[in-house]
């Protein structure tokens, strides 16, 4: 997807599956003390859903809402579960080192996301996926190779500030919608924290 209106298209389809599937999952983890946190998988030919989830670390401090979205994947048949390489990896936050692992073991050649790492450490006030990433891989500023032999990630708001015209208004009132969502979940999240028993809340 190149021109103009894909693009669009593309980005369109990527926020509305954070708005309309993996959100109400996270509002329902917020509330059981989750972190704000999602992902989904998409069939690259139609766009069409295959699967999402969200953050359950309360459950496990490993399930991520990119884990928990693999492990749902990966619990469906054969028969329904594509192979990864036909698949879209959608999060909502740039994915942390643990995650970024995870995607790449799975055979994804790419990832989308909504939340950079910036994002997450000031809006959301989670600083640990830069500060792993500096103190553990000795990677300053969560400068990690975002196109390699394995894949290629993609930042939605850059995308989305490629195109032009009525698209792109339309874009940028879906960003500021699902932005202004999540700024509430994690506000609420910040509220109750202190009561869950993530090591790493």
């Amino acid at each position: 997807m190149t021109n103009n209106l894909n693009r669009a298209v593309l980005c369109g389809r990527l926020l509305e599956v954070i708005e309309k599937d993996i959100f109400p999952k996270t509002q329902a983890g917020v509330k059981a003390g989750n972190k704000a946190f999602g992902a989904a998988i998409l069939q690259k030919s139609d766009l069409s859903l295959v699967v999402a989830g969200t953050n359950g670390e309360t459950i496990n401090p490993l399930f991520h809402g990119e884990i928990s979205t693999l492990i749902s994947f990966y619990e469906l048949s054969e028969g329904k579960r594509p192979v990864t390489e036909n698949c879209l990896f959608l999060s909502t936050h740039e994915p942390c080192s643990l995650c970024l692992s995870a995607i790449t073991w799975a055979g994804f050649d790419n990832f989308y996301y909504l939340f950079g790492y910036e994002d997450t450490r000031d809006a959301f006030d989670i600083p640990h996926d830069l500060n792993i990433l500096k103190e553990v891989f000795k990677i300053p500023d969560g400068a990690y190779a975002r196109s390699n032999s394995y894949w290629h990630s993609h930042d939605i708001v850059a995308m989305a500030t490629e195109i032009k015209g009525a698209e792109a208004e339309k874009l940028n009132q879906q960003v500021y919608l699902i932005k202004k969502a999540y700024g509430n979940l994690s506000k609420a999240y910040q509220a109750e924290k202190i009561n869950n028993a993530i090591p790493l809340n």
